[in-house]
């Protein structure tokens, strides 16, 4: 996989990205127990020191409760896979959803030419996603999602840049709710930083290749 082409940070940056963090900080305070207990949980996982994690701004109009999350693979200056996770929370339950909690995703990565040619890429990679939740040993119902490839072909001032292709996986899950209503958000958490290093292209981690996650302040939008 090839470097993934910026950050899914959608903030102007200064004192609006410090005003929108504290302000999904006092939303992620709110809410019932369940909902808090959920979100105290994504902040105390643990995954690869490779993989960046901060909190962003989460959508409001998904569900009564929202947090969300965005993570790049780094390797060095590099960014080679980023994506987002939202957690959603309606207390009376959604027909759709059948549970109370949704995890919701985006995930992207630049390809090389010859996998970006491979008929069966997309059915790998929703493997990918599939295979991550289940080799924690996680229960999760009504998945569903969208892999999409795409090509990137430049012309007249931009023509000297060389062709790109992209893939995009978005999807969505319902985790198994344990007790007091409250699913393993963490082991969620682990398993889809599992996919960003499997479409990032590294190596599966070894024992003890983790470290303790901290949210810092979210970082200025990066070039492109």
């Amino acid at each position: 996989m090839a470097a993934a082409q910026g950050r899914l940070s959608d903030g102007a940056g200064g004192m609006d990205e410090a005003k929108d963090t504290e302000e999904e900080g006092r939303r992620a305070g709110a809410g019932p127990l369940p909902f808090r207990a959920a979100v105290d949980a994504l902040r105390t996982a643990r995954l690869r020191p490779q993989i960046e994690v901060e909190p962003t701004r989460a959508p409001q109009r998904l569900a009564p409760y929202a947090y969300a999350l965005e993570a790049a693979v780094v390797d060095g200056d590099q960014d080679l896979a980023d994506g987002r996770l939202v957690l959603l929370h309606d207390p009376a339950g959604h027909d759709a959803w059948r549970g109370t909690f949704r995890l919701v995703t985006l995930v992207r990565a630049e390809l090389e030419a010859e996998m970006a040619a491979d008929p069966l890429l997309p059915d790998v990679c929703w493997s990918w996603l599939t295979g991550a939740l289940q080799a924690r040993g996680l229960t999760y119902g009504e998945p569903s999602g969208t892999v999409t490839r795409a090509s990137s072909h430049y012309f007249g001032g931009l023509a000297e840049r060389p062709s790109a292709s992209q893939i995009e996986i978005r999807a969505s899950w319902t985790p198994r709710e344990g007790l007091g209503g409250v699913p393993d958000t963490a082991a969620h958490l682990a398993s889809w930083c599992d996919l960003l290093a499997q479409v990032a292209g590294l190596p599966p981690a070894g024992p003890g290749d983790a470290s303790v996650v901290t949210l810092p302040q979210r970082r200025g939008p990066q070039s492109c």
